[in-house]
């Protein structure tokens, strides 16, 4: 299970064309302004899962007991709190239209002024993302200034892993170094005020790695160099700030491709330096782990184990190393970890001789993780971790080591007992979200790689872990059947099926007993009818869908259903489905259960991605359908007609929860835009007016997937981030 993959994050690539919409009537009623109004102010925090997602960096101060940074591809950056043991977000301020600078690519901390942090922001660098920012820090990330860059960062790409691309100089801490990926070299020397290139000898090529890597060491500036085709120079340095030289002597082949990290031990004047035969986190299977001694100049190769040994089943042990960190204290000690290493599972090692012999901290390991049970992946034991690139030591602490996976953050105090150090960071990829009216748990969730969580508790990680019977990978499909909440259905990415079905409020699971051929390679949305016997599945735009009335056990194709649409049942009449055809802009429905869809009503914004059809509960025909480009409709009489609702520029998703106090109608919750800021809204008026609930500190940048109110407790809202799990709001 390969987690914050770039493919499940490129969500918001592209831009799709914009129909003319038809002239429909107006709605009467107005928008508050988009700023909290009397009620609006809201207390926000995390629905806990556990982290979930890739840790791509780590680091701690050199001059400041428990003080600590960490970075994700897609979730910000993060403080570490020594008196709670928390960590502390530090850029939900990164708002809708900023939601590229939400990936860190790099940070760093100056060594000499430890309040001062810097952080390189940028996802994606390909052309349809935005350009980077660096943000600087005069307090420890609680207040921020920020420098618009002329480049693209690439924080969810590969190379993710590698680095840090962000340095604070030795020689002077007004002078910050910034690797890129396409750009070479860049530097400031107004504490990151300003950026200019400077001329660094290597250049840059199509695979986007560049710059992999920054290091002081002593005075000097090291820089890895992630183009090289293995025979060429790899690792550069300055001694005056000036000039570039390629090390002499340094390590080439093929396993010395790509150099990942690097570690300076100033007792020994010895650089370590990692490395692989491509950037990472996937696709490596060659590595290497040499030391350079600076003074003298002279390579030794200290790699603990070669790739490329026999696996226990017979197969190629193929791997490279990642991680590297050098204990403060004591002179030639050193963890490194391997990468990618999925048969025999990677690994951290130790030595405490400079190299010279090494023990596997992994094998005398103890892994704790009852406190983030999903770790298990629905097993019975949890395992040491996978792409391993984070890795630090605490320079006040020699046995206190962490290191970052695809999903955690593990850490230990005593080199043999671990557990998740992840309290407070949370990272999930959100795709659904359901609220049930009864039951134990107020909420289900569906994220991209973890599948479903059934939370017992909001303040908990779930204890049941990831929902299991069949495991899945990516969450595709969720939904609850309204006039039976006991039953829910769910579809996603496994390898053992694709689908299942629950009598216990999502408790429990039950696989679908067949599937549809093309579930394997492209499950989609699932929807289950108001009574639970009749699923709905879709499988994409080359598809038709496919319906069930026995749990999965028979499928049969609805011809008419429109190919790729979302399913969405009638809460309240079991013979009703809708769907809406974005390519063409037209509202289905069945009144048949499902087995046949006709065209109710067109001329609707087509070619809009972003959309949502969403039924009011309690409430038959009673339809919202959310556009990203032209607002909010809404249709009373199942989808034959719809009524623009006034004062909704743009709508990206809505869901609705408990009625306030003396209201008949549900309050409804929205994702959009009322007047030029989009934010999160409550209108406790059926769509009259609005009232923000969220402010400018907490933003969480695309905030687009789904949103919902919880049935149970008024002007509770449950929202879906790209990169920030659930974030959830209640009236503070």
């Amino acid at each position: 299970m390969h987690a914050s993959s770039p493919s499940r994050r490129a969500v918001l690539a592209g831009t799709a064309a914009v129909a003319a919409l038809t002239t429909v009537p107006l709605l009467p009623g107005r928008a508050h302004a988009a700023v909290p109004a009397a009620g609006g102010a809201y207390r926000w925090r995390n629905v806990v899962q556990g982290g979930t997602g890739f840790i791509t960096g780590v680091l701690f101060h050199p001059a400041v007991r428990g003080l600590a940074y960490a970075r994700t591809d897609i979730g910000g950056a993060y403080r570490w709190d020594d008196r709670t043991a928390r960590w502390i977000p530090l850029v939900d301020h990164i708002g809708w239209d900023d939601w590229n600078l939400l990936g860190v690519e790099a940070m760093a901390v100056d060594p000499a002024h430890p309040n001062r942090v810097y952080l390189a922001l940028g996802t994606y660098a390909q052309p349809w993302a935005g350009n980077g920012a660096v943000l600087r820090s005069e307090d420890r990330g609680a207040t921020w200034k920020r420098t618009d860059l002329t480049v693209k960062l690439g924080a969810n790409e590969d190379g993710r892993g590698c680095g840090e691309r962000l340095l604070v100089d030795p020689r002077d801490s007004d002078t910050l170094w910034l690797g890129t990926r396409h750009d070479g070299l860049l530097r400031s020397t107004d504490r990151g005020a300003t950026w200019k290139a400077v001329s660094f000898p290597a250049a840059p090529s199509a695979t986007g790695q560049g710059v992999t890597l920054l290091v002081a060491a002593g005075r000097a500036v090291y820089a890895g160099w992630g183009d090289s085709d293995g025979t060429s120079a790899n690792l550069y340095r300055t001694t005056d700030g000036i000039t570039w030289e390629a090390v002499p002597g340094q390590p080439t082949g093929t396993a010395a491709k790509v150099p990942i990290r690097a570690a300076y031990d100033r007792h020994t004047r010895e650089l370590y330096v990692t490395y692989a035969d491509a950037p990472g986190p996937n696709g490596q299977s060659d590595g290497s782990v040499h030391k350079l001694r600076t003074g003298s100049g002279k390579w030794t190769e200290v790699t603990p184990v070669k790739p490329g040994g026999t696996t226990s089943d017979g197969g190629r042990d193929a791997f490279g190393y990642g991680g590297v960190a050098v204990d403060a204290r004591r002179p030639g000690t050193l963890v490194v970890s391997t990468n990618n290493r999925w048969a025999e599972i990677d690994t951290v090692f130790r030595s405490t001789d400079g190299g010279r012999t090494w023990t596997s901290l992994k094998d005398t390991a103890v892994l704790d993780v009852s406190e983030t049970p999903y770790l298990k992946w629905g097993g019975d034991e949890p395992k040491f971790g996978w792409w391993i690139q984070a890795l630090a030591l605490d320079p006040y602490d020699s046995k206190h080591v962490v290191y970052g996976t695809g999903a955690t953050l593990y850490g230990t105090r005593d080199l043999t007992h671990w557990a998740p150090q992840i309290r407070g960071l949370e990272e999930a990829s959100i795709r659904q979200l359901v609220s049930p009216p009864t039951g134990e748990a107020h909420l289900l969730s569906g994220s991209g790689d973890i599948g479903v969580m059934y939370h017992e508790r909001l303040t908990a990680s779930p204890s049941r872990g990831m929902a299991s019977n069949p495991v899945f990978g990516t969450s595709t499909g969720l939904s609850l059947a309204a006039a039976k909440p006991s039953y829910v259905v769910r579809a996603g990415w496994g390898d053992h099926g694709n689908g299942a079905w629950s009598t216990d409020g999502g408790k429990t699971w039950a696989p679908f007993k067949a599937q549809p051929s093309m579930a394997k390679s492209a499950p989609g949305p699932i929807a289950t009818n108001a009574d639970g016997s009749v699923l709905l599945w879709s499988f994409g735009t080359s598809n038709p869908g496919f319906r069930s009335v026995d749990n999965g056990t028979t499928w049969s194709e609805v011809s008419s259903f429109p190919k790729g649409a979302v399913p969405v049942a009638d809460p309240v009449d079991p013979r009703r489905f809708y769907a809406f055809d974005t390519t063409t802009g037209t509202l289905f429905a069945s009144t048949d259960g499902g087995a046949t869809f006709t065209a109710r009503t067109g001329g609707l914004n087509s070619g809009d991605t972003e959309f949502q059809l969403v039924a009011a509960p309690g409430r038959s025909g009673d339809l919202w359908l959310s556009l990203k480009w032209n607002g909010l409709y809404r249709s009373t009489d199942g989808g034959a007609t719809f009524t623009k609702v006034a004062g909704c520029r743009a709508s990206y998703t809505l869901g609705f929860g408990k009625a306030a106090e003396g209201a008949s109608y549900p309050a409804i919750y929205m994702v959009g835009s009322t007047e030029s800021i989009t934010a999160v809204y409550r209108s406790d008026d059926e769509a009259k007016t609005w009232v923000r609930v969220n402010d400018d500190r907490h933003q969480w940048g695309w905030i687009g997937a789904t949103i919902t109110g919880d049935p149970r407790v008024y002007g509770r809202v449950y929202i879906a981030t790209n990169g920030r799990g659930v974030q959830y709001g209640e009236p503070a």
